[in-house]
């Protein structure tokens, strides 16, 4: 799945002089503070840490509560999603009027039917709603699906996906995984239908490396933190 990548940080974190006998606690959980939410220093959502090396010698600043800031080197798992990048995701509900998805478990995605392709129709089956391909009857997205989309753009405050199902490139990917290599890669969209005779080739890109990121702790309510960023 597009959308992650891991980023080497030089971090100076702060910690309050009450701290000072665990300063290693205090690091995590200064940085777990950080994860599920959006950093515009790292342009991404911080899904994991690594640290990887810790200074031993601290600079305290200067006041009434002297502050004292660590240099830490941290590997960290970012979730950052751009336009026309394809993530994958679990659909949740399924109406008439769109197709609600998860991303990793935390991240909600909505696609309106304006943005699902003509080849994909909404029906009831069986008593339960899905959306079935015309051309390939095989081809169905339920509650349950995992499905692999577009995305059109990402609220980062709220972490809101909108995507799009307009290429052949989308779709269920149980479906996707088995076929994708047997029919040829055409964008159905309608737009595209009226313009081109000829079915337009499409190469998925993939960007981003695959973490090896420890699991962190839970997420915790923030505090006071000063992050510095050093080239």
């Amino acid at each position: 799945m597009e959308g992650l990548k891991v980023s080497n940080a030089n971090l100076v974190v702060y910690i309050h002089p009450s701290k000072s006998r665990d300063v290693s606690q205090a690091l995590l959980r200064e940085l777990s503070s950080l994860l599920f939410t959006y950093n515009e220093s790292f342009d991404g959502v911080v899904l994991a840490y690594d640290v990887n090396s810790m200074d031993k010698c601290a600079k305290i600043l200067p006041g009434v509560h002297p502050y004292f800031g660590v240099n830490l080197k941290v590997n960290l798992l970012l979730f950052s999603p751009k336009p026309d990048m394809h993530l994958e995701g679990k659909v949740v509900k399924l109406t008439q009027e769109s197709i609600h998805v998860v991303v990793l478990g935390f991240s909600s995605a909505i696609i309106t039917d304006k943005f699902i392709r003509d080849d994909l129709v909404y029906k009831t089956k069986r008593g339960q709603d899905v959306y079935a391909s015309k051309s390939h009857k095989r081809h169905v997205i339920k509650v349950g699906s995992t499905i692999r989309f577009l995305v059109k753009s990402f609220d980062e405050e709220i972490l809101h996906i909108c995507g799009s199902l307009d290429t052949d490139q989308t779709g269920s990917i149980n479906w996707l995984d088995k076929n994708l290599e047997v029919f040829p890669h055409t964008d159905r969209s309608a737009k595209k239908r009226e313009i081109e005779s000829e079915p337009m080739m499409l190469e998925q890109a993939v960007s981003g490396e695959r973490s090896t990121v420890d699991a962190v702790q839970k997420i915790k309510k923030s505090k006071k933190l000063k992050i510095r960023q050093e080239s």
